[in-house]
Formats: structure tokens, C-alpha cells, sequence
């Protein structure tokens, strides 16, 4: 597996030393301060990588840009509306620099309006740790009291709705204002911020755009920036839903096996791939993570290895960001799986063998806590989580060397 970290940029409290004695060996990074839409330019990219290249002191890093997360899909593009196939032509047109630059990995999503959506960010462990967490009572409360969505009442159950209610009743000022922050934060590092009226517009923009026709524009964004890429040798990977259920009364279409099938076919590419991520996908109950690895290994094209656990086994639910090898995906059996695929890719001749990984998202640990750094970055629970799968990674490497 090749080790990979996800960096924000000058701004990330994690350094580039920091990601040094990590003992990364690829970054994993974005020009998250371009706006979507906007083409991203020779000249900020090789800026980006310079940045990457060299340690506080000036001393080479020997690291190098290897993954783009992410190259935004704008609104636009998803409702089909305004400017959406001048921001297509930006894509591709960003997709050839970021090649242009050798840069040959490119992570995505689809997700409607919010790239991701947790109700804590600093959710505390019994050991002190902190973490991120889902509270699907809490969303609920946020949906029907502070967003007040009209149609959100009647999307949750009788018992949920009761709840939700007697929890925001009891909720102080403060914490309200802090849930709505939560759930709008959005994707770390964007150049976007959302106010609870944004959402609301955004929301509004979406009412024609159905489980149907976010399906049929995404194919249509596939069948324009796949062929290119297939051509000029760049792998896209798209990002499942997180949480992987709906979500605002929005569609979603990358949460469960049957879409990633479905999106694959649609557009059947090498070129055409996927982000697995763990944490994501497991939030589900119903995904097959080990399996998934297995059947859809040759178009895996990124991994974000991260653990989540789940407090039932209902689709829609809560769930927290658990500690690497705990939480409820087999961590271990996930990481022999991606050894076997590369292994495959080893013995067909494929360039790609090693595909690269990161210990996504993290507890805070340790000097982690009270540094401010970005909601699931930090750089010691990431170090620890690293340090977890690098040593997985050895034995099940050692036990297939010495049994074969």
C-alpha cells in the first residue's frame, strides 16, 4: 500500500515535517482556497507542490502531490442549471493541469449541497479522546427545529420526531448554535461556508432534482470527464455519500454497493473508479466492505482506511469515528484484501499496483486536544492510526512471504 496523508495547505497545523516523521509517502492534498467551478491553474498547482517539496528549514521534503482530494463538482454540475457546462469544461480543463504536473490520482464526490455531515466534532471518549460523531436525534432536532425544513417532519419517524423534539427543548443556546455549525461545516478547508440560509437556497435549487436525475446528471458527468481522463491517463476515484442514506430530503447515489455497480457500468472505464472508504461506507450496515474490496479491487483507485461504530443496525442511525482497528469493519481482513489486489495488479503487469491509502479522519488524542486543527485531522490520532494499519500492513505481508 503506498502510505499517503491528507495536507490543507500553509494553513494546516500539521507541517510538512510533522507529515516527515509521520513517515508518510505521499501527500494527499487540494487547492481548497480555489473557488468551484474555477479552473485550477499550472501556476497554483506547481505552488502547491512546492509548498509540499520542503521542510520548515528548507531541506527537501522528497515528498510529492501523488492525490487530489478534492477537485469539486460544483452545484451547478449536479442540478444541471447556470453555468454547468462551462464548470464541466473547467473540470476537465483543471483534470489536464493536475496530469500536466504528473499528478494522476483525483478523488471526488457527488454529494448534494453538504460534502459530509457530522453533529459533534469534538465528541468525548470515556478515555478522553475526542472524536466525530452522527447523532441521527440530533440531526433530526437541527432538520425540524433550527432548520426548519418544511417537509422535515415528515421524513423521520413518530419515536425519532418525539425525541428530537425533547432534545431541543432541552438544549441550551449555545449548543443549538454549535449543532447548526456542526452540521454546515462542510468540506475541511473549502473556500465555501455555509450560513443556514444558504442551505436553504441550496435545498430550494434541488426541488426538480430527484433519485433519477441526480443519477442521470452524474452519468452525464461521467460520459465527459471519463473519456478524457481514461485518454490522458489520470484515475478518478469517486468518494461515497457520508453519511451513506438521505439526508435533508436529498438523493443520494453513492452509498451503497449497487451504486458504485451501477455508476461503474454506466460508464465502464478503467479510468471510471472508486474511493473506498471505510468509514463511509461503513456507517451502513448493509455494505460489505471486505467484499466490495474483492469484487470491485481492479477500479479501487484509493482507499481511506478509518473505522466507524454504529449504536444500531438500522440504515439511518448514529454512529461515531472509532479508533482505527476498532469500530466495526474488519480492519484487518480490509487491508489483506487490498493485498491481494495488488498482488493481482503485480502479476497482470498493471503500473498502478500499490494503491495508496490514508488513516483517514482520527480520534484526538494526547496533544491533539485543545490544538484547534481541522475536525478529524488531527496529527497525533492520525500518527497512531497510521502506525496501526503500517503494522497490519507488515504482518499480513510477512505471513503470506513466510507461507508461500
Amino acid at each position: 500500500m503506498r502510505h499517503t496523508w491528507r495536507w490543507f495547505g500553509p494553513k494546516d497545523l500539521v507541517s510538512v515535517d510533522d507529515m516527515m516523521q509521520a513517515g508518510v509517502r505521499g501527500v494527499v492534498t487540494a487547492l481548497h482556497h480555489v473557488p468551484t467551478g474555477t479552473i485550477w491553474t499550472p501556476e497554483e498547482i506547481a505552488l502547491r507542490q512546492e509548498q509540499i517539496s520542503v521542510m520548515k528549514d528548507g531541506a527537501a521534503s522528497g515528498l510529492k502531490w501523488e492525490v487530489v482530494e478534492s477537485l469539486p463538482v460544483s452545484e451547478a454540475i449536479k442540478t444541471q442549471s447556470g453555468d454547468w457546462q462551462a464548470h464541466i469544461s473547467s473540470w476537465i480543463a483543471s483534470m489536464r493541469n493536475l496530469r500536466d504536473a504528473g499528478i494522476e490520482v483525483i478523488c471526488y464526490n457527488f454529494m448534494p449541497v453538504l460534502d459530509w455531515t457530522r453533529t459533534d466534532l469534538a465528541w468525548r471518549r470515556p478515555n478522553g479522546a475526542t472524536c466525530m460523531r452522527f447523532d441521527f436525534i440530533d440531526f433530526a432536532a437541527f432538520d425540524i427545529h433550527i432548520l426548519q425544513r418544511k417537509e422535515a417532519a415528515g421524513e423521520f419517524p413518530e419515536e425519532i420526531r418525539e425525541e428530537a423534539a425533547r432534545r431541543f427543548a432541552a438544549m441550551s443556546e449555545a449548543r443549538r448554535a454549535q449543532l447548526a455549525e456542526n452540521v454546515v461545516c462542510g468540506l475541511p478547508g473549502a473556500a465555501e461556508h455555509f450560513s443556514l440560509q444558504d442551505v436553504r437556497d441550496l435545498l430550494e435549487s434541488y426541488a426538480p432534482v430527484t433519485d433519477k436525475v441526480l443519477r442521470r446528471n452524474f452519468h452525464d458527468f461521467l460520459e465527459q470527464v471519463a473519456p478524457v481522463a481514461q485518454e490522458i491517463g489520470v484515475r478518478l476515484c469517486c468518494h461515497p455519500d457520508d453519511p451513506p442514506f438521505g439526508l435533508l430530503g436529498l438523493p443520494r447515489v453513492m452509498s451503497t454497493e449497487a451504486d458504485y455497480a451501477e455508476r461503474m457500468a454506466a460508464v465502464d472505464l478503467s479510468a471510471n473508479g472508486i474511493t473506498l472508504c471505510a468509514g463511509s461506507l461503513g456507517a451502513r450496515p448493509d455494505n460489505d466492505l471486505v467484499g466490495m474490496m474483492e469484487r470491485f479491487g481492479a477500479r479501487v483507485h484509493f482507499a481511506h482506511l478509518r473505522n466507524v461504530r454504529r449504536d444500531s443496525d438500522a440504515i439511518r442511525g448514529s454512529f461515531f469515528e472509532d479508533e482505527h482497528l476498532g469500530g466495526q469493519t474488519d480492519m484487518v481482513a480490509l487491508v489483506a484484501s487490498i493485498l491481494r489486489e495488488e498482488e493481482r495488479r503485480r502479476k497482470a503487469g498493471r503500473e498502478d499496483v500499490l494503491i495508496p491509502i490514508r488513516p483517514d479522519h482520527g480520534q484526538d488524542i494526547l496533544d491533539d486536544l485543545g490544538r484547534g486543527g481541522q475536525p478529524g485531522y488531527p496529527a497525533i490520532g492520525r500518527l497512531k492510526g497510521l502506525a496501526e494499519l503500517r503494522g497490519v500492513e507488515m504482518a499480513l505481508s510477512h505471513t503470506a512471504i513466510r507461507q508461500g
